[in-house]
């Protein structure tokens, strides 16, 4: 047996790697039974089956991906998907426009005056995103899997917006001047009945375009935000209504095109603390087997029981971590742009150890695959069609150059090491001091990563199949332990 601990320091907001050999010795060899400051690990008890982790080739990301410099964007990619980086595998997709596109858009321009979708168009919708999910398809030697989202179906089907009630605290309380009395893409709404099948056809249209141009779309959430009236583009729906959409129109126009099965549906796409709740409210024993999975993102916090609940009330359910990012720009702590105290550093740093807590939190609860915000944005966390914008692992200059940040070394901590088809193991903690989850790969090897985000270094031992490997892990870093 082997292991090698992955260690990363933080100084001025730069992660600076270390690797080293940590010695295996027996536990037979132990002067004395070994009780204290003790992490035990148990490949043989397994749970979930963990799939990868990825990130959002947004309309903005695959934009700023463009106008880097040959050698620049080579190099990106390659810390995206390749060995050379963080080696992920899934990507979501928004389907036409969401808040981090340049502009609205969507396939057809006027579906009430063309029903027949005749006119349908995805020429805006590959731009950018198309090129972008090519390449890193042709660079990854995991397998894809894509995510496809919609934001919101077309203005000309909806309702004009209501008065939005959103929680000010996630979405912000800015909010530029509202037309009540007009149907649009952003500021909410919700897609009158009447349009449910014709919605349902549209996205169907939109699967098939992408799976056309060989893109391996094994996912379609319904909604993103499935409550949330945004300044963006969103669209609110109510469980009940959802259950009637997916059993009554989405569900049968999948198995009409014989996609059902092959591309998997994820209901509720929005934060975790109803989770449990809209998966109550939505399946049912008709609805059950048309569902996939559930997803959701981090804007609400923690919640880690709520996920482990709906994991334990609904076995074989897959649970997607669709999305999370910082909630203020690029550097800066202020929400929505609001002055703060903080150096960027620090910011950094909080950032990346956030994404470790949240992400050991999700797996720990049955979470399967795991999915970042956008893969980059620029220095003001755009650009997008709507004001201000947030933080992402990879951000790119205006010169044609790119940097990464903390988030960036912190997430592949987990997606260099966990590998496709890894089960997430046993283990149990003498203390609460370092936050830890395990994986046993399909080759056999064993990733444990260990968060310590106190200010005082920490030792521990890990037991395992009788042999003791001794650790340190310092204050304020995140290890991953690789064991063969």
């Amino acid at each position: 047996m082997t292991c090698k601990q992955y260690l990363t320091f933080a100084a001025n907001g730069v992660g600076y790697p270390v690797e080293k050999d940590l010695p295996v010795t027996p536990e037979a060899d132990e002067p004395r039974h070994l009780e204290s400051g003790v992490i035990n690990l148990y490949p043989d008890i397994t749970y979930q089956t963990i799939g990868g982790f990825g990130g959002a080739m947004t309309d903005t990301a695959s934009y700023l991906l463009s106008t880097l410099k040959p050698e620049e964007r080579k190099k990106a990619m390659d810390l995206l998907f390749t060995d050379k980086g963080n080696n992920l595998n899934i990507i979501r997709v928004p389907v036409d426009s969401c808040d981090y596109s340049l502009e609205e858009y969507q396939a057809v321009e006027d579906p009430i005056a063309d029903p027949e979708f005749k006119t349908f168009d995805m020429t805006r919708n590959f731009r950018y995103i198309l090129p972008a999910l090519k390449e890193a398809i042709s660079l990854c030697k995991r397998p894809v899997s894509v995510l496809l989202s919609p934001w919101s179906p077309p203005a000309q089907w909806k309702t004009p917006p209501a008065r939005p009630k959103n929680d000010a605290s996630v979405y912000g309380g800015v909010q530029e001047s509202i037309d009540y009395t007009k149907p649009q893409r952003n500021h909410g709404g919700s897609l009158k009945p009447e349009y449910y099948g014709s919605w349902a056809k549209y996205l169907v249209k939109l699967v098939e375009a992408y799976l056309h141009e060989g893109i391996p779309v094994t996912m379609l959430s319904l909604q993103n935000e499935s409550i949330a009236a945004t300044n963006w583009d969103s669209c609110v729906w109510t469980a009940e209504e959802q259950k009637t959409f997916l059993r009554d129109h989405l569900y049968p126009e999948m198995e009409k095109a014989d996609l059902a099965g092959k591309v998997g549906l994820y209901i509720w796409d929005h934060n975790k603390e109803r989770v449990l709740e809209w998966t109550r409210d939505v399946l049912d024993e008709t609805t059950r087997p048309m569902v996939a999975g559930v997803a959701f993102h981090w804007y609400s916090g923690d919640h880690f029981e709520a996920v482990k609940m709906t994991a334990e009330q609904y076995p074989g359910l897959k649970l997607l971590f669709s999305e999370c990012c910082p909630l203020h720009q690029p550097g800066r702590a202020g929400f929505f742009g609001m002055p703060t105290s903080k150096t960027p550093e620090t910011v950094e740093q909080e950032d990346a150890v956030a994404y470790a807590h949240d992400i050991i939190g999700n797996l720990n609860a049955g979470m399967e695959n795991w999915i970042d915000w956008n893969f980059c944005v620029d220095k003001d966390g755009g650009p997008r069609h709507v004001p201000y914008g947030f933080a992402a692992g990879m951000i790119v200059n205006e010169d044609g150059t790119f940097r990464t940040n903390l988030i960036f070394d912190y997430i592949g901590h987990f997606s260099r090491y966990i590998q496709p088809g890894a089960k997430r193991m046993g283990f149990s903690r003498c203390d609460q001091h370092v936050e830890v989850t395990a994986a046993v790969n399909p080759d056999g090897s064993i990733a444990v990563v260990a968060l310590n985000q106190e200010n005082e270094d920490r030792a521990y031992a890990f037991r395992i199949n009788g042999q003791v490997i001794r650790t340190h892990m310092p204050a304020r870093t995140i290890s991953t332990f690789v064991i063969e």
